[in-house]
């Protein structure tokens, strides 16, 4: 069962698990919206309540009893906590990491402090809340001489991301770039944003250079298989453009993550040129190839189908270059037939 399955990777993912090359398998999805793509390309689809809601826990196990499934998938950080802390009444492997380990690292506080703390590079930051507080934020952190950025405490997919800019022209975002830009001036961010009882926010030192990522299965202790990629090509706030690496600098210190936050199956780690940014404890987007499924492989070692030392053998057959370019796709179908 797959869960958020009208997310952006859902549709390679989904291939991805079918084209295992071993066995047949049948494939369930969930989501919060019916107009999700899991609905056409998986073989059973249910719509549930969303991942913060209380109900999503009992409804999910229903579900996973009801389809008899035999492993649950997440693809949502926003389902990943409800899952955990629920995960010993599920009688069959649910694919997420121990609570404390998913509170950790979607809170982005604490996952900067912790990255200080055991010497990982870093952005600085603040966590602050509200108009007035934001403002003093970015100037400690070297606004106007500088641009800076916030987000909220806890996000995903780069929601309430915006970059703090004086330089910034207006003109040239109405007339030409499309609705959404991610650059603002202070002034315009405070003038939105409320004086108090807002969410809390982190306004960080804005981290430059290439965008990469290391993907992953862990134990909690190591990085039992993975590999890092870049990540290009940004589209809508996702990347759409993928480079294998052989790096193992950033393999060091994905291990030393995994270590200090006991992070447990898939993990996704983002880095804006030397500063990790970002962590997290769920699988995102994959870079296939015919001899190397990582999604089907995290299955199959939540099963127990293989070991972990089998599992880490795989690593020799990851291939440095290799390529993934997304792109948008469409479905077509008439709203009387059967889903």
């Amino acid at each position: 069962m797959v869960t958020a399955s009208g997310a952006p990777g859902t549709a390679a993912l989904l291939r991805g698990l079918r084209e295992n090359g071993e066995r047949e398998v049948r494939l369930v999805g969930t989501d919060m919206s019916e107009r999700s793509v899991g609905r056409h390309l998986c073989d059973a689809f249910h719509v549930v309540p969303a991942g913060g809601d209380p109900t999503f826990p009992d409804v999910m196990l229903e579900l996973a009893r009801r389809e008899r499934v035999d492993a649950v998938l997440p693809q949502s950080s926003f389902d990943l906590q409800g899952l955990a802390e629920h995960v010993d009444r599920f009688p069959m492997p649910v694919l997420v990491s121990k609570p404390d380990t998913i509170a950790r690292s979607n809170d982005k506080a604490e996952t900067y402090a912790l990255l200080q703390r055991i010497g990982v590079r870093t952005v600085e930051f603040r966590r602050v809340n509200g108009a007035r507080a934001v403002a003093a934020a970015a100037r400690e952190l070297g606004y106007p001489d500088r641009p800076v950025c916030f987000k909220p405490v806890f996000s995903s997919g780069s929601r309430g991301f915006r970059i703090l800019d004086p330089t910034v022209d207006r003109a040239h975002q109405l007339l030409y770039e499309r609705p959404g830009s991610v650059a603002m001036r202070l002034e315009e961010a405070v003038e939105l944003l409320p004086d108090e009882d807002g969410p809390d926010l982190l306004v960080m030192e804005l981290a430059t250079g290439g965008e990469r990522t290391i993907d992953g299965i862990a134990d909690g202790r190591r990085v039992v298989l993975g590999h890092p990629k870049t990540r290009e090509a940004m589209r809508a706030g996702l990347a759409m453009y993928f480079v294998t690496l052989d790096d193992p600098e950033l393999m060091k210190i994905a291990d030393r993550i995994v270590v200090e936050l006991g992070i447990e199956h898939f993990f996704n780690i983002q880095l804006v040129g030397d500063h990790v940014i970002e962590i997290n404890p769920r699988i995102s987007t994959i870079v296939y190839q015919e001899d190397l499924d990582l999604p089907y492989l995290g299955v199959k070692r939540a099963l127990g189908e293989i070991t972990d030392a089998e599992l880490g053998e795989h690593a020799a057959r990851v291939r440095p270059g290799r390529t993934a370019l997304r792109y948008f796709d469409q479905l077509e179908f008439d709203q009387s037939a059967p889903a």
